[in-house]
């Protein structure tokens, strides 16, 4: 949901204050302005506190980083929706512990939101390029600057073979609609020994359908991982909704369609012998 430009102007107001579980406004705006602020922090799950001593929003979960985001973006996801969730900092550090992402790697992020992670790999080193289908996000991607290079499109139009070399790592929080298609299209543009880190929707360890059936195969098959996440992991952005996190390592020579494989596979042309 994107929030209206009033309410916008009114939540980066220098003298709005932002911290801790709340948000409180301490100063005059218009009626109607007010209404719609009001309705965009219900929409975030805050209520109102008119207690003399609070007089804010408070939230069930704390809402700097997350509002700090969705300001950034200029939308937030409202709680009757399960569409695009900022990825908590706590799980942002955790994604890039697993991944193992230090300077010099690097880094595909193919679903990078606002760039929740992007900064984080930065942060640590790692060149990262980043696709985002959203033409706002694309700009916010540009502006902080932390992407080598950001590729604005559907991740799933993109031709691995289009790339050189094999990513390092990749790190993603797909959307979770589609999200499977999202990981095995990323496999393809890993190195041979490169490794995958994503979240996805918790129905990933249980779902019985034969796409993900042979997945949880593969991963196994590889060592790799496939963890639920805590209840509580979304909760920074006002969010219930259950999660996994699935690790994925890759080894030369491995049953995984990664980048170096489809670079191995014959061309198609090379398998007649016109000369003859």
């Amino acid at each position: 949901m994107r929030f209206p430009t009033d309410v916008l102007a009114v939540l980066t107001d220098p003298r709005t204050v932002i911290r801790g579980d709340l948000v409180r406004i301490p100063f005059e705006i218009d009626r109607v302005v007010y209404e719609q602020v009001n309705t965009a922090l219900k929409e975030m799950s805050g209520k109102w506190d008119g207690r003399k001593a609070i007089r804010a929003h408070v939230f069930p979960y704390r809402i700097e980083e997350f509002m700090r985001q969705c300001l950034a973006a200029g939308e937030y996801p409202t709680k009757y929706e399960q569409g695009w969730f900022p990825t908590p900092p706590s799980l942002v550090m955790q994604i890039c512990d697993l991944a193992g992402i230090y300077a010099g790697m690097t880094v595909l992020e193919p679903s990078a939101g606002s760039g929740a992670m992007t900064s984080e790999i930065a942060r640590r080193g790692g060149l990262v390029d980043s696709v985002e289908l959203d033409a706002h996000r694309v700009e916010l991607l540009h502006r902080q600057g932390d992407s080598r290079k950001v590729i604005a499109g559907n991740f799933l139009d993109l031709d691995p073979l289009d790339y050189a070399e094999g990513f390092d790592r990749v790190v993603m929080n797909p959307p979770f609609s589609n999200g499977l298609d999202h990981i095995k299209h990323a496999i393809g543009f890993m190195a041979d020994d490169g490794i995958l880190v994503s979240v996805m929707s918790a129905g990933l360890t249980w779902w019985s359908d034969k796409a993900t059936v042979e997945f949880r195969a593969m991963v196994e098959e590889v060592g790799g991982e496939i963890e639920a996440l805590p209840d509580d992991s979304f909760a920074a952005c006002g969010t219930s909704v259950k999660t996994c996190l699935v690790y994925v390592p890759g080894y030369a020579g491995g049953p995984l369609r990664t980048h170096d494989w489809h670079q191995r596979q014959p061309k198609q042309l090379d398998l007649f012998d016109f000369a003859a």
